[in-house]
């Protein structure tokens, strides 16, 4: 076990963190990163999906000390990456995604190209810098400079940093497919559990709670999408001599709509109205305003389950929402009784919410309302289940006990994300405690045009990530 080491050590590993990027490293590597238009929606792009791991991530582990190997299944490359140093102390799993959505170049303000990191005033634009690039970026270089202090402490200079005692074990896992579903994740968790094994996983994704507020989050809601459509007949047929004679599939789908959810968009399905938001969970998010930051909209008061608070309604809770709704042609009405309906819908789910028993129960639901004309189309994702560790867990109050003593502020503490990430691989296959620390902001406009970090969250999270990272090579981890 190492001695443990003095506040002023841990202070100057939180300043080396910060000096990675004030002097360019780190806004260097993530504008590399950047450029690599990682599109893993374009079956063209899979050059550079590998390339991203190949040229850029591996080499920059290679540096901190640890071993590669690149793992290419049929549904993606992943990398996993090791760095052991006894099996008495703890270990970490990491994880990052490379790949994006699409960049869509000619449709960000003021002529930014997606492919180029672009700083202006507290904001840095680039596909990526928010999902995923950016924050395994931080985390990468906060790790770097606990590697650097500790270095120093055990009289290893320059290169030899690589070689330091961390006083914990290290793994990666980065993988290239996120933002289609995760393919190839679950497969490589499964088949390499052993290799994966560790005490926690500590990763970064998706957005705070408030743009500054440090943050965690200790899993993800679920999400089913699918299509309900109303098909009653063939073509369309003119209003004027059919109209009050046929039935109007528009209508109908969306009477339909209005028993799932009410007028105010609470859930009406019995069963997907949960029974998980426990005092432990309603302590959690006592005291909490999910806020998007500048230009994000303002929450409206009257919507969603009453008697929630907006964070439990957001975190604690389920969301029905109508995504699109298709009748007719939108752009250039007839006077025709359509044929035929369709509403995109998509479920968000809380752990409690049974997956094999969401379709099943909006089948009751519908038929018993009078709508068994409504069907059901499955959609091509899968969906992502429900997972949330116990916000009373070791690890959720060591985690929240070194950020706090790294910002002197106390961090939200959230069950779950109100998104969805595929948690699940770590918290059920790999039966991990998962703690994600996320430095992006609910209006950072990922998946869109003008993606961007906040520079002040970057330079608070190189402090946070580099001090979790200290403190696990300390005495007083959960376990040890």
């Amino acid at each position: 076990m190492h001695e443990r080491t003095s506040e002023e050590d841990r202070d100057r590993c939180l300043q080396v963190a910060l000096k990675r990027l004030e002097d360019g490293r780190l806004i260097q590597s993530l504008a590399r990163r950047v450029a690599m238009p990682t599109e893993s929606q374009e079956a063209a792009r899979a050059p550079v999906l590998e390339a991203y791991l190949a040229d850029e991530i591996a080499p920059a582990l290679r540096a901190l000390g640890f071993d590669c190997e690149q793992v290419g299944t049929a549904a993606g490359p992943l990398l996993i990456a090791e760095r052991i140093e006894s099996p008495d102390v703890p270990t970490v799993l990491g994880y990052g995604h490379g790949d994006v959505v699409r960049g869509q170049a000619g449709r960000w303000r003021e002529g930014r190209d997606p492919w180029r990191l672009e700083r202006c005033g507290e904001r840095w634009y680039g596909r990526g810098v928010a999902d995923n690039k950016g924050q395994h970026t931080i985390n990468l270089e906060a790790f770097a400079a606990v590697l650097e202090v500790r270095g120093a402490q055990q009289g290893l200079a320059g290169g030899g940093a690589s070689r330091a005692r961390l006083g914990f074990n290290a793994k990666w896992l980065f993988e290239m497919g996120e933002e289609i579903g995760s393919p190839a994740l679950h497969q490589a968790c499964a088949s390499h559990r052993a290799r994966l094994a560790a005490d926690l996983l500590l990763a970064s994704d998706g957005p705070r709670t408030e743009p500054y507020r440090p943050t965690l989050f200790l899993g993800s809601r679920g999400v089913l999408n699918f299509a309900l459509v109303v098909e009653p007949r063939d073509g369309a047929h003119h209003s004027g001599n059919w109209g009050g004679l046929i039935s109007n599939p528009a209508l109908v789908l969306a009477h339909a709509l209005a028993t799932i959810v009410d007028a105010r968009g609470a859930i009406r399905v019995p069963q997907w109205r949960p029974s998980s938001l426990t005092p432990a969970v309603r302590a959690a998010l006592r005291g909490l305003h999910p806020d998007g930051g500048e230009g994000a909209p303002a929450v409206d008061p009257d919507w969603g389950e009453p008697g929630l608070t907006s964070a439990e309604r957001v975190y604690g809770w389920c969301s029905f929402e109508v995504l699109a709704f298709d009748a007719g042609h939108p752009s250039r009405p007839v006077n025709a009784i359509p044929g035929r309906a369709l509403a995109h819908c998509q479920l968000r789910t809380v752990v409690g919410i049974e997956p094999e028993g969401i379709v099943p129960a909006l089948r009751r639901h519908l038929d018993a309302h009078g709508f068994a004309q409504v069907r059901f189309e499955p959609s091509a994702d899968p969906g992502l289940p429900a997972t949330r560790l116990d916000p009373e867990h070791p690890w959720v109050r060591w985690a929240s006990a070194s950020i706090e003593r790294s910002t002197g502020e106390r961090p939200a503490v959230l069950p779950n994300l109100g998104g969805s990430l595929p948690n699940d691989a770590f918290a059920d296959l790999l039966g991990l405690p998962t703690v994600w620390v996320p430095h992006s902001y609910a209006g950072c406009s990922q998946h869109a045009p003008d993606e961007h970090l906040l520079e002040p969250v970057v330079r608070q999270a190189l402090r946070i990530m580099a001090g979790l990272y200290w403190d696990l090579g300390e005495p007083g981890t959960p376990g040890s």
